[in-house]
């Protein structure tokens, strides 16, 4: 069962929602381990105290401020639940936005976060999602987690309501630091079109389950190729499409993009007959060992029904 991370309330005008915090995002792929290069004997973290020169107990350490230079007040749990601020046990919406916005920093999200209501603060919870989904808004609130008060929203999803953490402003980089042209680039016509005609092409409905981790996948080939003591095949590079063949490189994706649209269609399409005659010899095997007395063999349970088919 998952653990909640936070307890506090929702809190909006004069209501307050009891609610719990589940991290609603894990980090998969696949884990490494540091090795000595000349033993690849795994490498061991320690904590070291360089006033006693000697290796201590996490459990031994404190959670410190330098206030000034080498000088350091300890700063225990108790003090943190002590800070007199309302987002250390509430997420206190601050407005209501439209949940389709741009230019307002709230793209970029740091952590995703399940809120799972208390027993007494279902009905408001329920209320609140609600009027969130039906009027397309957005919750905007503070809270504190990890030390921390932290911008985020709240929105509905599914049957109850995710928050997600943002960057403050200042946390946001400036464009200034790239190497962006002001100059308009001239784009074509015909080039513009042709994109048009790709994106079109390339449009569907986004599910996540047809997703997975490719590179996971790709590198533990890799790895069990390493451990049976072969040499890895060298990745392909790619190189970028150059500006004079811009026109080319769509027109190629276009029709790519097309001829793989009508194969994922014919493949669907032919696995969709299967998928409904697929029960249907489990249901036909019973007639045969009746007559026979027997129970007839796979084999020859799905002979008849292979003539009839052909």
């Amino acid at each position: 069962m998952a653990r909640s991370m936070w307890r506090g309330a929702i809190q909006f005008g004069l209501v307050t929602i009891p609610v719990k915090l589940y991290l609603a995002t894990e980090t998969g792929g696949i884990g490494f381990n540091l090795l000595h290069k000349t033993d690849l004997s795994r490498i061991q973290m320690k904590v070291y105290c360089p006033a006693d020169d000697e290796v201590i107990s996490r459990s031994d350490t404190v959670r410190g401020y330098e206030w000034a230079k080498g000088r350091y007040v300890v700063v225990t749990d108790e003090d943190i639940e002590s800070v007199p601020l309302k987002t250390v046990r509430a997420i206190e919406i601050e407005m209501f936005v439209d949940a389709r916005r741009e230019g307002q920093g709230v793209e970029f999200v740091k952590q995703a976060y399940y809120l799972e209501p208390d027993p007494i603060g279902r009905k408001a919870f329920e209320l609140l999602r609600q009027v969130l989904a039906e009027q397309g808004k957005t919750a905007i609130c503070k809270i504190v987690l990890k030390d921390r008060e932290q911008l985020a929203a709240l929105n509905p999803f599914t049957k109850t309501m995710l928050l997600t953490t943002l960057h403050w402003p200042d946390e946001v980089r400036s464009l200034e630091e790239l190497d962006i042209p002001d100059d308009e680039i001239d784009v074509k016509p015909a080039e513009r079109k042709m994109a048009e005609q790709l994106v079109a092409s390339m449009s569907g409905v986004f599910n996540p389950e047809e997703y997975h981790d490719n590179y996971r996948e790709a590198l533990m080939k890799v790895i069990e190729a390493k451990v049976a003591g072969e040499a890895p095949a060298p990745a392909q590079k790619v190189e970028p499409t150059r500006i004079g063949d811009l026109m080319a490189a769509l027109e190629a994706s276009v029709a790519s993009a097309r001829e793989a649209r009508r194969e994922g269609a014919a493949t669907k399409a032919a696995e969709e007959p299967a998928a409904k005659a697929a029960p249907k010899p489990a249901r036909a095997r019973a007639k045969p060992a009746a007559k026979a007395g027997k129970a007839p063999s796979a084999d020859e349970a799905a002979r008849p029904r292979q003539r009839k088919s052909a």
